[in-house]
């Protein structure tokens, strides 16, 4: 999984989540699907890692065949030999727009912070990021299962593998505060720090209580739970705290929904309790002490 450095606090910056690149994902790919790169523009030579330029301007000429998501990333495919797929990650503060434009129309100048550029004729793809830990990256088909940034992901939560039964068998002997472990991408990817507050709540477990202790039947609740928030979170256009956007600069509205993410000290939704916070490993922490006794 992509590691992405967090000093205390700075989960607060929101940081785009599975529910965030899912939204992004189903934004770019009516737009992409079926049209052809015409150019790509690399204004830098690395972002988080170095881009391979050769590779990437491989792509010019090739048609979009479609648009997946594995864990953050988003997995844009060509057509032709090998089936090269561009690997996109977001990293903290990237934005990925994409603007309709008349093929023959003026290309509109780079924002500040726009590192490169897709040209795919009446549709323009840029990527944004102030802080500069997104990702470009291109794979062939065939090899991007092992692709150092995707081989150590964990199971996605939102397909059918991941149920009651598979939650309760990783989390077997093992004494970490079962929010922790859902944040853990080489287990389980996507769920980050707000929605493992939220899933923990739903479910009615105590965020920091031991993984090891959950009974099946609380796996079977808290499995639930996270793919309920997580399904939520898509349906809403993901979360907004600070900077994330989607593809047409529109923002999620899940915020609205949460129930105990930064709800410090105000009634807790079930039972009117206040909610409270702590910090765990630098991250905050939300959760109401009845419902999650």
């Amino acid at each position: 999984m992509l590691g992405i450095p967090c000093a205390v606090g700075e989960d607060e910056q929101a940081l785009p989540e599975l529910p965030e690149v899912e939204t992004v994902r189903r934004g770019a790919e009516p737009h992409l699907v079926g049209r052809r790169l015409r150019t790509l523009e690399l204004r830098r030579d690395d972002l988080r890692w170095p881009m391979p330029k050769k590779a990437l301007q491989s792509l010019v000429g090739r048609k979009c065949t479609s648009v997946k998501r594995r864990s953050k990333y988003l997995l844009v495919q060509f057509d032709g030999p090998k089936a090269p797929t561009a690997l996109i990650h977001l990293g903290m503060t990237g934005n990925l727009i994409v603007d309709p434009i008349g093929p023959r129309a003026m290309r509109p100048e780079y924002r500040k912070h726009e590192h490169w550029r897709m040209d795919f004729g009446d549709r323009l793809m840029r990527f944004i990021d102030p802080r500069r830990f997104g990702a470009l990256d291109v794979a062939e088909f065939d090899a991007l299962a092992e692709h150092p940034r995707l081989k150590d992901l964990g199971q996605e939560p939102l397909e059918p593998a991941f149920d009651g039964a598979f939650l309760h068998r990783i989390t077997r002997n093992r004494k970490v505060a079962i929010k922790q472990l859902l944040m853990n991408g080489h287990l389980l990817v996507g769920v980050g720090n707000i929605y493992a507050s939220e899933s923990c709540w739903y479910a009615g477990v105590r965020p920091r209580r031991a993984a090891k202790s959950l009974t099946k039947l609380q796996c079977t609740a808290l499995a639930k739970a996270v793919r309920h928030v997580l399904s939520a979170a898509i349906k809403a256009g993901g979360t907004t705290i600070r900077n994330y956007v989607g593809v047409a600069e529109d923002a999620g509205y899940f915020a609205r929904e949460l129930c105990v993410y930064e709800r410090k000290d105000l009634p807790c939704p079930r039972c009117k309790t206040p909610i409270k916070h702590a910090t765990q490993q630098g991250r905050s922490t939300y959760w109401c002490p009845t419902c999650q006794g």
